[in-house]
């Protein structure tokens, strides 16, 4: 459903406004090849390229549409997470194009301005100084007019050359300072650099709503809580409409003069959001994930979730429908209770988290 995909992608970039924030780092749109892969949450593609060229399009759109600069990632073949700061996506010409390409070539063809490379190596270079990476195949082949950004802390080198146009180095800027990019020997390189960084900021009209000035003048917006209730009945309409029922042989959906009573089991029927603050261990102080947002910089905190054991309760006693519950992974009592009912509900769950898989 593009024209949702679009309405979400438009309400996220009123938000980011509304923070202080014109420039939204996403959509991420790698095509999921790993399936425990640590950031698939955050893939607007799933598992079909077809599909993540028709919502990046509209994505791009409508984020941009509404004065937020949309920075498409992570490129290239960033398709894991184990091992991402290291290992090397070896890839075939007519793979790249024909499976991983598509949602990016969609996103250059919507507009999109700015570009981010990945952390890992492409064919044994790192992504973020492979000129077939970003010269060849973004900007000659795919017609990319805006600027490259390195993902934090992926730059190992000072790659203008290559296509980096931009480095988002974390605390300490090794390779895009003044001095190394004054030792630059082709300065029309950093000129290109700056003037495409540029155009793309007044493209959007950046400078004339530039936001808040990080650090000091950051703090109230970034704390100020700008979801609204449209939003809300917004991103639940999205997470209904992408439910898929993968099989129903005959029992959904369920009828009160069919059902008696309902067992529901599982630990993830109660399962309540990851606490603000709460970090997986030595995952770079990134939040933890949850069933309701994986972890890591795409973390977002689930502030009103309604459990499946509370929705399920409520809508069962509104038919007469008696609800039987463990909502744990005690075995024993799952087959306890699965006697007593007429149907089992089991409530299963996973989440994932950035920088694992």
């Amino acid at each position: 459903d593009e024209s949702l995909a679009g309405a979400q992608a438009a309400a996220i970039g009123r938000e980011f406004l509304a923070k202080g924030a014109n420039v939204v780092l996403g959509p991420a749109v790698n095509v999921q090849r790993v399936a425990r892969g640590g950031r698939n949450f955050e893939y607007l593609s799933g598992e079909d390229p077809y599909l993540g060229a028709r919502l990046a399009r509209g994505y791009i759109r409508a984020v941009q549409g509404e004065g937020a600069m949309a920075v498409v990632k992570h490129f290239a073949f960033n398709e894991q997470e184990t091992e991402r700061m290291s290992e090397s996506s070896d890839v075939s010409e007519r793979a790249a194009w024909e499976l991983y390409y598509p949602p990016f070539q969609a996103a250059v063809e919507a507009g999109a301005v700015a570009a981010m490379c990945s952390y890992n190596k492409v064919n044994g270079t790192w992504a973020c100084e492979n000129e077939n990476l970003m010269q060849r195949d973004l900007r000659d082949r795919m017609g990319f007019k805006g600027f490259v950004m390195s993902d934090w802390g992926a730059t190992h080198s000072t790659s203008l050359r290559q296509g980096l146009d931009m480095d988002q180095p974390g605390s300490v800027d090794s390779f895009f300072n003044a001095q190394t990019l004054s030792l630059s020997a082709d300065t029309s390189l950093l000129d290109s650099a700056v003037h495409r960084t540029l155009a793309a900021t007044y493209r959007l009209r950046l400078h004339e709503y530039p936001g808040c000035v990080y650090p000091t003048g950051c703090t109230n917006d970034l704390h100020t809580d700008v979801t609204n209730a449209a939003h809300r009945v917004l991103a639940r309409d999205v997470a209904t409409s992408a439910v898929v029922l993968l099989k129903n042989n005959g029992i959904l959906p369920l009828q009160a003069h069919r059902v008696r009573t309902i067992a529901i089991v599982g630990q993830a029927a109660a399962a309540r959001p990851v606490r603000l603050g709460v970090e997986v261990p030595g995952n770079q102080g990134l939040p933890g994930g949850d069933y309701y947002s994986g972890g890591g910089s795409g973390h977002v905190h689930a502030a009103s979730v309604v459990m499946p054991l509370d929705a399920i309760t409520r809508r069962a006693r509104d038919a007469n429908i008696e609800v039987l519950a463990s909502a744990s992974d005690d075995l024993a009592a799952a087959e306890r209770l699965a006697l007593q009912a007429d149907v089992v509900i089991v409530v299963a769950g996973s989440t994932t988290v950035e920088n694992m898989d």
